[in-house]
């Protein structure tokens, strides 16, 4: 049986995530794209131990034992458990952007340890995506987010929502939501300063604009549902890297970051 040990034992090196039905102890079996990586591209060996997640906050220490085309079996030696949070869950909602500019947010985000990002279908996005394309962009940004994930050696992918309206992310915060939207040219708050939630059973959603910001009629909205204007400060950053300067921000002043 495995030995449960503290984290403060674990060797740094790459974490890859799999599928939870994948581990079934004493053993770990990988198939797929993973399988060619650790195969081809690694250039694995049996007898070599590897990081693996199930994305659900457990890690596992493996021991190669076996690889063929059909997979890699590996013995597990080591199981640790991700750390006790006591900060709220962090989401970003992030306003569709155009070109590489929302994957490298999803890239950026998911690094910095954002737990969910929502795609916003905003009145002023220039990006629209078809219908017949969207699982596809999905899959997409999920990859993203995986790989870096795997990168920045997080215990838990975020999960990429379809996209949604604005009064839509409105509608479906609960009560334990705290809701922050970011708007330019506006005489709001310091997000510095901005109220934050406390302890796990609550939630921080961040709202960034697309390009061209949010419409008024988005504001209004936002407004009515008790939702305050924060900044940054004077400058006027573009959507992508307010988007990455304000999670910093609040990862920061949760404790999470520096």
């Amino acid at each position: 049986m495995a030995e449960t040990i503290p984290l403060e034992s674990c060797v740094r090196m790459p974490v890859f995530f799999v599928a939870p039905e994948c581990v079934t102890p004493p053993t770990i079996s990988i198939a797929g794209d993973l399988l060619t990586h650790i195969r081809n591209s690694l250039r694995i060996e049996s007898g070599e131990c590897l990081w693996f997640s199930n994305g659900q906050g457990t890690r596992y220490r493996a021991e190669v034992t076996g690889i063929s085309k059909q997979s890699v079996v590996g013995q597990i030696l080591e199981i640790l458990h991700e750390p006790v949070h006591v900060a709220p869950r962090l989401v970003l909602g992030q306003s569709l952007l155009k070109g590489e500019k929302m994957d490298w947010v999803i890239q950026k985000a998911t690094e910095l340890g954002v737990q969910e990002i929502i795609p916003i279908e905003s009145r002023h996005s220039i990006v629209q995506l078809k219908p017949d394309r969207l699982d596809h962009q999905l899959s997409r940004w999920q990859r993203i987010a995986l790989e870096a994930a795997q990168q920045s050696e997080q215990w838990r992918v975020p999960t990429i929502a379809r996209p949604q309206s604005l009064p839509t992310v409105l509608a479906r915060s609960g009560m334990s939501c705290t809701i922050l939207i970011l708007a330019e040219r506006q005489h709001g708050q310091s997000l510095q300063r901005a109220a934050l939630p406390q302890g796990t059973n609550n939630s921080l959603l961040l709202l960034i604009g697309p390009e061209g910001g949010w419409s008024t009629e988005e504001m209004e909205i936002a407004g009515k549902g008790g939702v305050e204007p924060l900044t940054l400060g004077q400058q006027i950053l573009r959507a992508e890297t307010a988007a990455i300067a304000a999670i910093s921000i609040l990862q920061s002043r949760l404790g999470k970051l520096g």
